[in-house]
């Protein structure tokens, strides 16, 4: 098979990774297009992962409706070229309109409910939708929900392994606590509206929870004076063991916040629309703590972290409850190359009998 994937943002280099790599095993290949959008084809480096630049796009409304004409194009040439057999990709509107054009399948992977520009370019395009059951919206007979979440894409015990190396990369000593802080740009299009933290919240945070220990920052965006000094110095693909290791996420990241509760640390989330995911993660696993943008919320958040952080041993309670999300959830590769190497029958199968994973379960390896 003949598999063309779109990548739009650095977390979708996770999302993708490890299928890649499985379905070349089993003999299958991949053209890859990359937007030139913060770490995503470092990260694709880093996986020796081919790709081709599609360029880096823009964070105006005008300049993002010129630019989906010539990502369409630019993914049109070489898909024609490449002669695809199914394109994959997430909320991208690009590999399903072009789709669409060659009459090949699409499906398309979505987890963010205010993702609704995307959608709205997808839906009338795409074959098959895919998202977790937390997925608040219904997009109708051709949309497929699975128990399970996109970290464990990349996450679940099956791929990762915690190397506690990056605890000297940090200048961190084993069992001592470190908090990781995520901020975001605020310039995608679901972001619109949206200011997140305030640069003065950001600075209590960040000098509150230096009373337990060190504090990394990771940013898209600049950051102030007052808080470079604490900017994370270590490669991109080594942030997810730096954050099994954290004893708190706090930030604007809903993937950020799904990576760590999928590995047992405990994340606090500012949005003020949330995700069904880490609603779930907060109502049922107690490992995600969601808070809107108001001042209020904002400082109600810095208090919640301050209680993690002086509780003795929280690492061991929160990697408990981790336990109970890999027992409830499948192991989402696997279950994308079940549906992928059987399209369309499998999907036809999932939606004829209104069973998000059909038996996937009875594979042991699920």
């Amino acid at each position: 098979m003949r598999i063309f994937i779109d990548i739009g943002h650095p977390a979708h280099v996770h999302y993708f990774k490890n299928f890649i790599r499985l379905m070349r095993m089993n003999g299958h290949s991949f053209f890859i297009t990359s937007r030139d959008k913060e770490m995503a084809q470092l990260l694709l480096n880093s996986e020796g992962i081919d790709y081709v630049n599609r360029g880096k796009g823009s964070d105006h409304a005008l300049g993002k409706i010129i630019y989906m004409f010539k990502a369409d194009m630019f993914i049109l040439k070489h898909a024609i070229k490449f002669k695809p057999d199914i394109f994959i990709g997430f909320a991208s509107f690009y590999t399903a309109q072009v789709s669409s054009i060659l009459r090949k399948p699409s499906i398309v992977i979505d987890d963010t409910e205010n993702g609704t520009l995307q959608q709205l370019f997808y839906r009338p395009f795409a074959n098959t939708i895919l998202s977790p059951e937390t997925f608040s919206k219904d997009f109708g007979s051709k949309h497929i929900k699975f128990s399970s979440y996109l970290e464990l894409a990349y996450l679940h015990p099956n791929y990762f392994k915690p190397d506690s190396n990056i605890l000297n990369d940090l200048g961190v000593l084993e069992g001592e606590k470190f908090t990781i802080c995520r901020f975001v740009s605020w310039k995608a299009n679901h972001d619109y509206g949206h200011s997140g933290l305030s640069i003065e919240s950001k600075i209590r945070a960040v000098k509150e929870y230096s009373k337990f220990g060190k504090v990394f920052i990771t940013s898209e965006c600049a950051l102030p004076e007052e808080l470079k000094e604490f900017q994370i110095k270590i490669a991109p693909h080594k942030i997810h063991h730096a954050l099994y290791f954290a004893s708190l996420l706090y930030g604007e990241s809903a993937t950020m916040a799904s990576e760590a509760a999928v590995l047992g640390t405990p994340a606090i989330y500012i949005d003020n629309e949330g995700r069904g995911y880490t609603d779930e993660q907060e109502s049922k696993y107690k490992l995600v703590y969601n808070f809107n943008e108001s001042v209020t919320q904002q400082q109600k958040s810095i208090d919640l972290g301050i209680d993690i952080l002086s509780i003795e041993n929280s690492n061991n309670i929160y990697h408990k409850r981790r336990d109970n999300i890999l027992s409830d959830k499948i192991n989402f590769t696997k279950y994308l190359m079940w549906l992928v190497e059987g399209y369309p029958k499998s999907a036809k199968l999932l939606m004829i009998n209104n069973d998000h994973q059909f038996n996937f379960r009875s594979n042991k390896n699920a």
